[in-house]
């Protein structure tokens, strides 16, 4: 499949270094530098808030906590690439913030380290696209949204005469757009970077997104482009006449009883930085995965179609489809070769939503991870981590 490490590298990161630029404090043009520091990324990533404006939702006024069940006990170590790992050091290594296991509906383990707590709020990177992609399904469902095969720019007309014309919504859902985007960060002329420093002098993303060009043909690559999800905020938010806070605020984080408040990040336009900059708690990142793991249903209500659900996360054609080593795509959802239907929201530096829906587990990891971009760091790897949640063991409900 056409998806290397390097392209999923979540477009927010950059984005956010480059925004420190325009802050008018030198003080904050040092953290700039040194946001993925070993000193400072822990700190970084749960102080989001310091880097610029911000977009609030409120937590629920019917907060939905979590039951606790018997806990228990992590595997002393699990397989990976035939060796054994030990889980403590895996986890360590890893840089992990916050842990979370859910099965059967009850927390049975719940850990916070380098200074997290159940009340911090950290930043999603891109596990902020299947937020985004649920709130699409909600949309369609509701009718603001026609149809998945209509043209993204039938929503977004600024988008005409771009390498978005024409392309159907459901083809940037599972990264397939076609259009021709570099997304490697070491090259200070690619894509990715010229859209960082763009934001960083107060750019819209909008007028970015509508001076991409056509690479290949739609829906028939899958080549991940972060810029894609932002594409499908202007659709949501076209189509809706709300911002993705409004209507996550309404839609999401209401009815799901989010415990804390959360934010996103926005740009100079005042746009949510849709592909990567969501900051939650770790229970309330959990509660899309319980959502997921009851086909979208929450206490006997439907909050996200059933039938959204299902096509989210499967493959439904030949480009993208799992294999052996590497993930498929779904509707901004990443897919495992499985026999259990497993799927998960994964972002930079460690961010994982986890669900398994044979096991009914729902695991969360957040994580600071500096060296996340070595890719021969065994606990950098996306499969070293599907290999540890795969060995976290089923316990009887209570």
């Amino acid at each position: 499949m056409a998806i290397s490490r390097n392209t999923v590298l979540a477009g927010a990161t950059l984005l956010i270094v480059g925004g420190f630029w325009a802050l008018p404090t030198a003080q904050n043009l040092y953290r700039a530098v040194h946001l993925f520091d070993e000193v400072r990324i822990v700190k970084n990533f749960r102080s989001a808030d310091q880097l610029g404006a911000i977009s609030v939702m409120t937590a629920s006024t019917e907060p939905m906590p979590y039951a606790n069940a018997t806990s228990i006990e992590l595997p002393e170590a699990f397989m990976f690439d035939r060796q054994a790992l030990n889980t403590e050091q895996f986890l360590a290594d890893s840089w992990t913030t916050g842990l979370l296991v859910i099965q059967h509906d009850k927390i049975v383990y719940e850990t916070y380290s380098l200074g997290n707590s159940e009340s911090t709020r950290t930043i999603s990177w891109s596990m902020a696209k299947s937020f985004i992609s649920a709130m699409i399904g909600i949309a369609v469902d509701e009718g603001s949204i026609a149809s998945i095969e209509q043209p993204v720019d039938f929503y977004a007309p600024e988008l005409k005469g771009s390498g978005y014309e024409g392309v159907r919504i459901k083809d940037v859902l599972q990264m397939s757009s076609g259009i021709a985007f570099n997304e490697d960060y070491g090259d200070f002329n690619s894509d990715i970077n010229r859209w960082g420093r763009g934001f960083a002098l107060g750019s819209p993303q909008d007028e970015f997104a509508a001076s991409l060009t056509r690479g290949a043909e739609p829906g028939t690559l899958n080549h991940y482009v972060s810029i894609d999800t932002h594409v499908l905020s202007m659709v949501l938010s076209r189509a809706t006449r709300k911002t993705v806070t409004q209507y996550m605020q309404e839609k999401l984080y209401e009815p799901l009883g989010m415990e804390y408040d959360g934010y996103w990040l926005i740009d100079g336009d005042g746009k949510e930085m849709a592909l990567g900059g969501l900051n939650l708690t770790l229970r309330d990142f959990a509660k899309l995965g319980s959502l997921y793991l009851h086909d979208g249903a929450l206490d006997g209500k439907q909050i996200v179609p059933a039938e959204w659900v299902a096509v989210s996360t499967a493959a439904d054609a030949p480009h993208i489809q799992p294999e052996q080593d590497d993930f498929g795509y779904g509707y901004q959802w990443w897919l495992p070769l499985s026999e259990d239907g497993e799927y998960m929201a994964m972002g930079v530096y460690g961010q994982y939503i986890y669900i398994n829906p044979r096991n009914n587990t729902v695991i969360v990891k957040l994580s600071a991870n500096p060296h996340y971009n070595d890719l021969s760091y065994i606990p950098s790897s996306d499969h070293s981590h599907l290999a540890f949640f795969r060995s976290i063991g089923v316990r009887e409900a209570d």
